[in-house]
């Protein structure tokens, strides 16, 4: 549609996830009005993560160390691991202030229609953190759709020899929702995963 560098801008813009060409050729027009400090700025930004960002050597997190923050830091529980498909789900824990173990990361979810099964994840790494004793709760936190809940089941299947409390977290309704606008599914985990009041 455009010629040479503005067409590539917009052709490398798409590849993007969740970058539609609309959307690719808004961004790639921003950055053509943008001044050369700002996209310096960018640049800079995208050649450091490319240079120093890689994935933690324990639980495959990001991290610009040979371990990621969370598995140097000594005050978090070595013998629960909370097991996530990516690591914006980590981000997503930690931001609850909750959870006060290690976790990792999966790198996906297992999804026949894409061709990715166990072995196209770190499940693999997964079971070599599990066999050396110290973990005694694995959390499975995948997300709760179709891929999510087939990892789930396959994980839970696979330690469950092993001995260790397996969970997965709870789903239901979001809170602020209304009923009327919850789906079945979601409306049957929030009735399996109830919980008691006391009075």
């Amino acid at each position: 549609m455009y010629e040479g560098a503005v067409q590539d801008l917009i052709d490398e813009l798409g590849r993007l996830p969740g970058v539609g060409p609309k959307s690719a050729q808004r961004i790639a027009f921003h950055l053509l009005a943008a001044e050369s400090a700002d996209v310096g700025r960018l640049v800079a930004a995208l050649q450091r993560v490319q240079a120093e960002v890689r994935f933690c050597v324990t639980c495959h997190n990001v991290a610009e160390a040979e371990q990621c923050r969370i598995c140097r830091d000594p005050r978090r529980a070595l013998d629960v691991i909370c097991v996530v498909e990516e690591p914006k789900d980590v981000v997503a824990i930690e931001r609850t202030r909750e959870f006060k173990g290690r976790y990792h990361v999966l790198g996906g979810a297992i999804s026949p229609i894409e061709g990715i099964g166990p072995d196209d994840l770190r499940v693999k790494e997964l079971m070599t953190r599990l066999m050396d004793g110290q973990v005694t709760e694995l959390i499975i936190a995948t997300d709760p759709n179709l891929e999510g809940e087939a990892t789930a089941a396959y994980l839970a299947r696979l330690v469950g020899p092993l001995g260790l409390a397996v969970s997965r977290l709870a789903s239901g309704l979001p809170v602020g929702g209304d009923l009327e606008y919850a789906d079945e599914v979601t409306l049957g985990r929030a009735f399996e995963g109830r919980r008691r009041i006391d009075a």
